[in-house]
């Protein structure tokens, strides 16, 4: 490019040096010929000035490529990363002296990389098509890695020094946990002063003593609450350990007749402090509802990671809580212009009771509500409850489709959740997002991560037996001049007790045979709810088909799958779960059936030795220590099957403390 400038500027100069003298001709010849000289002279004279400039340049250019070659050469041979070239066949055609050393000096050029170094090889073949450098561990170091597999050539930076930095900023962040002692209250009601004040200090010091151990911050806040804070490092050796200082605290208070479970919701991962703080009470809220004895540890934005859980959990509500409740839902019913009350889908007997009871509540404050309900695909007892319904017109005339409620609910609507609080398992998920805001949630299975936002209310009690059993206590603070429960509402109630305490025989205490008298006063037909109970010949069939499958895990625990072609009610999977339980030396049952061509479910049973809540969660569902579920979609039977298998077999069964 330089060249042909000059060269242009060359022949303009030319141009007018030939009009000049051309010029001088005409005017005279001597003029001409002078100038002619002095062309002829000057252009001598420029041509070996330029000649000169050209072999200037052109040295120069030389020199400076020169320069750079010898720059690259030695930025290869001298720069502090590591460079290692091969062929299309994995040979190492050369490596710059830096990598060398990593080497030991050794002579590698022409050999396999895979037979000289095989992790790094296989470094290779890992992220070979990555386009962003990884960080990688090789030699007890860290290096920003790179393959560029067009040039066939690997790029290793030494960057252990700026990880170990970063390494500790991790392991320095804070962390703030909430510690709350479950029973406390209930414990140290009936004790001595010098009982509560041993049982107190106990508790503190061997809570002081594992902070100790850990390198923790301990705050006593209340006699039943704790604040801890600590490192990030910290916090991984507890979850590695899985908090044993809960087992401890609650099997040393049980050999004196006051097992303390403690609960703790654990934060991290933010550097915002109030935010942290908050974020902790809410982990904490979330472990209490799912029935304490548990650590709830969760980051913004992060799936929850719980531990422990071994326990049933203890009865502690008070019926002081359920008459705050029942004031509460009153009014919010009186101040709302209409209410909706939703139960889950594939809806049970405690599901329709406990929607029927809050009908009859909502009736009772003069207030006007919907039961939200699809009928279509209902199983046989709630077909046989929907044959009732129709003598009473009441209750069938507020029965509604979940499409009819979109079009009734207005801003000012009460939605009501009864046994559940997973919006994905709801009946109508619709109606929820138009009522997220004014909501409440009545239920007794543990609380899940997946929760609603901003309920107005929320009455989640996992020790109790059912939902119905949680309305039913709140009929007494009902004001006493409206109508009371009728026989239908009564009988389907008690029906939810039964079945989902298999006839009193499992979670009843005494505040459900309480709920249950109160309901047999109301009317409650024994020979009703038998006939509820029934099953039809096909769904007897189908379950003992299910039964004659099973296989067993390690002889403790029975599993039954179905075929994948074939459908099963989910109500005879969990009545086939039920039934295997009964078998001699089962601690836990599982079910899996296809419910549908997109759904397969899973229904999980124990005897409360072994946990299948953990089961179920790790697969995406939840429940009950001994009662849970879970549904999976575009998934064969067989691989659920196999994903089960392959968590339950390292699993253990947990030993439950009896009191």
């Amino acid at each position: 490019m330089q060249h042909r400038r000059v060269a242009w500027t060359f022949a303009a100069v030319t141009f007018v040096v030939l009009l000049g003298v051309s010029s001088a001709f005409i005017v005279d010849w001597r003029w001409g010929l002078g100038a002619l000289v002095l062309s002829v002279a000057a252009f001598l004279v420029s041509i070996y000035q330029l000649q000169n400039l050209v072999a200037d340049t052109e040295s120069y250019i030389n020199d400076l490529a020169y320069q750079i070659q010898r720059g690259q050469q030695e930025a290869l041979l001298e720069m502090p990363i590591g460079l290692v070239m091969l062929d299309e066949h994995g040979i190492i055609k050369w490596i710059n002296p830096y990598m060398a050393k990593y080497f030991l000096m050794r002579l590698v050029v022409g050999q396999p990389l895979a037979e000289v170094d095989e992790t790094l090889a296989q470094l290779v073949t890992a992220h070979a098509n990555e386009e962003a450098p990884v960080v990688v561990t090789w030699q007890k170091r860290q290096f920003e890695f790179r393959y560029q597999a067009r040039y066939h050539t690997l790029y290793l930076l030494d960057v252990t020094d700026y990880e170990q930095i970063n390494q500790r900023y991790l392991n320095e962040r804070l962390f703030i946990g909430n510690i709350y002692l479950d029973n406390y209250i209930e414990l140290t009601q009936g004790m001595s002063d010098p009982d509560v004040s041993n049982l107190h200090n106990y508790v503190t010091s061997e809570l002081s003593k594992w902070a100790s151990e850990h390198e923790l911050l301990l705050k006593v806040i209340d006699d039943d609450n704790y604040l801890l804070l600590g490192h990030q490092h910290a916090l991984a050796q507890l979850e590695a350990e899985k908090f044993q200082v809960l087992d401890v605290i609650r099997e040393n208070t049980s050999k004196l007749n006051s097992p303390v479970t403690l609960s703790v919701g654990i934060a991290d991962g933010q550097a915002d402090l109030i935010k942290l703080a908050d974020m902790a009470q809410r982990n904490l809220d979330l472990a209490l509802g799912r029935g304490g004895d548990q650590v709830v540890v969760k980051a913004q934005d992060q799936p929850a990671r719980f531990y422990g859980g071994k326990t049933n959990p203890m009865e502690k509500r008070t019926r002081v809580r359920a008459r705050m409740i029942a004031q509460a839902l009153q009014e919010l019913m009186v101040g709302a212009d209409q209410v909706f009350v939703v139960g889950h889908a594939k809806p049970d007997m405690d599901s329709m009771g406990a929607c029927l009871g809050i009908r009859r509540i909502s009736e009772m404050n003069s207030q006007k509500c919907y039961v939200v309900f699809d009928q279509e695909r209902v199983h046989t007892d709630i077909a046989r409850l929907l044959t009732q319904v129709q003598d009473y017109q009441s209750i069938a005339e507020h029965m509604i489709t979940p499409a009819q409620a979109l079009e009734l609910a207005t801003p000012q609507s009460l939605l009501v959740l009864v046994d559940h609080s997973k919006v994905s398992m709801s009946m109508a998920p619709q109606l929820y997002q138009r009522l997220k805001n004014r909501t409440v949630i009545i239920d007794h299975h543990r609380r899940g991560e997946e929760f609603p936002e901003n309920p107005l209310l929320v009455y989640i009690e996992p020790y109790a037996s059912s939902t119905c059993e949680l309305i039913a206590e709140m009929f007494e603070y009902q004001p006493r001049e409206s109508k009371a429960l009728n026989k239908l509402e009564a009988t389907v109630m008690l029906t939810g007790i039964q079945i989902d305490t298999k006839s009193f025989t499992r979670n009843a205490g005494t505040r459900t045979f309480d709920a249950a008298s109160y309901l047999r006063s109301a009317g409650a037909d024994s020979e009703l709810i038998e006939a509820f109970m029934k099953e039809n010949r096909t769904d007897f069939m189908e379950r003992n088909h299910l039964i004659s499958n099973v296989s067993y895990v390690d002889d403790k625990i029975a599993l039954c799958v179905g075929e994948d072609d074939r459908n099963y009610d989910p109500v005879t999977v969990a009545q086939a779960a039920d039934m295997l339980l009964g078998v001699e030396g089962i601690v836990a049952s599982f079910v899996i059936a296809r419910r549908s061509n997109e759904v397969v479910g899973v229904s999980a049973r124990s005897q409360g030795e072994f946990n299948v809540q953990l089961i179920m969660e790790k697969m995406g569902g939840g429940g009950h220590l001994n009662n849970a579920a879970v549904q999976l979609t575009d998934v064969s039977v067989t691989q659920v099957a196999a994903q089960l298998k392959s968590i339950i077999q390292p699993a253990q069964p947990d030993s439950v403390p009896k009191e």
